[in-house]
């Protein structure tokens, strides 16, 4: 009776249903291969401008990597004998569980690992048989490669990055044989949910036009200007690389002097305005400022050429001069947010040594500077540093010059390669697996909305900053034929990072503390990159350090930072506010000199990548 109810809970596929599913999926998988072989034959072997077959240098640093291994076999011995040491305790484990005793796992994964939720991984004997061996044989390889001596930083870094890319693959949740919870859903559904995700699959294919393009949320369920970014306001001014946004008041009085937000241009800058409830954009309105924002342009071939100089003529002095024509006000206070920040930086070295004659405002303009998790010192670029080497720049100029820009889906695959598990693996369970439709999530949705790169502004950052790290050498870098320095800063400056960014790593930013020429107020926040940034004090998550000083050392200014509860956001509210002047009465978009152009947020920022 057991085997006949076990038998009944098994679902059996509709032939008929299967049949049309399949002959649906064989007719979409021809035309991909079709298209693939189209663009092979036009671009030659496959890679625009005759690309390397290993154009992230992978081979020639594990080649390196194993030379320097094999010198020492009685190490590597030994670290093959201290896994087979491991492997028999794994294997006297199990047996004892066999047996009905319940030993200490030989390994566990982290708490934080979600791979291994399942009930199931602790549970049954096999699977977590499975799941411990393949934690030991993770743990070996990331150990062993670790331990080579010899490697350069910049090797050994390689190797590091792209054995944890290789053992985060191999995990066994990402096989159908292996996940206990796909294997369930197999069972129960028939086989329906590997037949739907290999339509997903196929979607991801067909939408990335050959690019495995991972729905990370439900595209249909966000809408940009409608249900994200919707804070009011109007685009007063717009050139070829910008959109600027003048947000409407919510206040009867705001300060005297407005606030000029620069987003990355790597990202869209809804990222400020993602919805009511964590808006930093309506937040900052709401205490009595006039907000300006610039909405970079996504850009195609027609812009190739533009340069980082021209970022910073067409973007942060475009903008001074348009936000004084919209409030007649000289003076302002300007964020700037990762890539938006280290332009800021360039920008105001530029204009503390700039003579006279050439273009840009006065210094003086600007009465302070606030960097949103922003890399000006990139000697320890954190992971990013992985994708930085020459043999890498070249092919990457060469996809570059082909185009005329990086595709906005290649900068998305680096970063979420940094988070693989959660930004990769993740979805490839959920929706090729399971079969499963993503939830909807608007920062994903923003994550996904991917932007494009000209090819010559970001050859300049790429190589002038990450590879040769010259923004913090003084006159390492001329703007408009004017060599900066970052020491002549004296403007009051405020620093936030955040303590588990992996793309601007705190202690790399901290160094900033250390070049400018003025007051630094360094703020240290919990969590990464967006989270760190993005906590409203309403939502009562996280806490933040300070400290009265800066020491060179960044670990040395932790270890004496106080820490405090919740948001930082009203921290820097206080300082800010010091150098916004005076209330005066609200200015509305469209009351200066400037006649908007469009509401807010501008068509700009709905200019896609990527097709939905």
């Amino acid at each position: 009776m057991a085997d006949d109810k076990q038998a009944s809970d098994v679902k059996l596929p509709d032939p008929v249903e299967l049949s049309r599913a399949m002959a649906g999926i064989a007719e979409r998988s021809q035309k991909l291969v079709h298209e693939f072989l189209e663009r092979q034959s036009k671009d030659g072997n496959g890679f625009a401008g005759g690309q390397s077959l290993d154009p992230l240098n992978v081979g020639g640093a594990f080649f390196d990597m194993t030379a320097r291994l094999m010198t020492d076999p009685a190490k590597l011995m030994q670290m093959q004998l201290g896994f087979w040491q491991d492997y028999m305790k794994l294997w006297q484990s199990t047996a004892q569980r066999m047996l009905g005793h319940e030993p200490e796992p030989v390994i566990a994964p982290d708490r934080s690992d979600r791979r291994f939720r399942d009930p199931l991984w602790e549970e049954s004997q096999l699977f977590d048989f499975i799941k411990q061996s393949y934690l030991l044989t993770a743990r070996w390889m990331q150990s062993t490669v670790n331990e080579v001596e010899g490697l350069d930083s910049k090797t050994a870094k390689k190797v590091d990055f792209y054995t944890r890319q290789f053992v985060d693959a191999m995990a066994p949740s990402n096989f159908v044989m292996t996940n206990p919870e796909v294997i369930r859903a197999t069972i129960e559904s028939g086989g329906e949910n590997l037949v739907k995700g290999l339509g997903n699959l196929l979607d991801d294919l067909e939408r990335g036009k050959g690019t495995l393009s991972i729905k990370m949320t439900d595209l249909e369920a966000f809408q940009v200007g409608d249900n994200i970014a919707v804070t009011e306001g109007k685009v007063v001014y717009q050139n070829d690389l910008m959109q600027l946004i003048q947000y409407a008041p919510r206040t009867e009085k705001v300060h005297k002097r407005p606030l000029l937000i620069i987003p990355p241009w790597i990202n869209k800058f809804y990222i400020l305005d993602l919805r009511e409830k964590n808006s930093f954009v309506k937040w900052a309105v709401e205490q009595g400022l006039t907000v300006f924002v610039v909405s970079w342009v996504n850009p195609d071939e027609k812009l190739a050429q533009k340069t980082f100089e021209d970022y910073m003529l067409e973007g942060p002095f475009a903008a001074m001069d348009a936000i004084e024509q919209a409030t007649g006000e000289t003076e302002l206070n300007v964020i700037g947010y990762c890539l938006g920040g280290t332009l800021l930086a360039a920008t105001m070295a530029y204009l503390s040594a700039k003579p006279k004659s050439k273009p840009g405002p006065d210094v003086g303009r600007i009465k302070s500077c606030t960097f949103f998790t922003t890399m000006t010192d990139f000697a320890d670029a954190g992971e990013l540093g992985v994708f930085i080497d020459e043999e890498q720049l070249a092919a990457l100029e060469s996809q570059m010059q082909h185009k005329g820009y990086l595709d906005g889906s290649s900068m998305a695959t680096t970063f979420n390669m940094l988070r693989a598990n959660d930004l990769i693996w993740s979805f490839v369970v959920n929706n090729y697996l399971l079969g499963k439709d993503p939830l909807p999530f608007d920062l994903l949705y923003w994550n996904s909305d991917s932007t494009r790169m000209p090819a010559a502004m970001h050859s300049f950052y790429l190589r002038r900053m990450y590879q040769e790290n010259r923004l913090v050498k003084p006159g390492g870098i001329e703007l408009q034929g004017v060599p900066i320095d970052l020491g002549k800063i004296k403007t009051p400056v405020f620093m936030l990072s955040a303590r588990e960014d992996h793309i601007a790593p705190w202690k790399s930013t901290y160094a900033l503390t250390q070049h400018v020429g003025g007051p630094a107020k360094f703020v240290l926040a919990a969590s990464g990159h967006i989270a760190g940034v993005i906590n409203p004090p309403a939502a009562d998550k996280y806490c933040y350090w300070t400290s009265t000083r800066n020491p060179e050392d960044p670990d040395t200014w932790f270890a004496k930072a106080s820490e405090h509860a919740g948001s930082w956001w009203p921290e820097w509210q206080k300082w800010v506010a010091k150098h916004a002047g005076p209330k005066v009465p609200a200015r509305v978009p469209g009351d200066g000199a400037l006649t908007p152009i469009e509401d807010a947020p501008g068509s700009y920022v709905k200019v896609r990548a990527l097709a939905k």
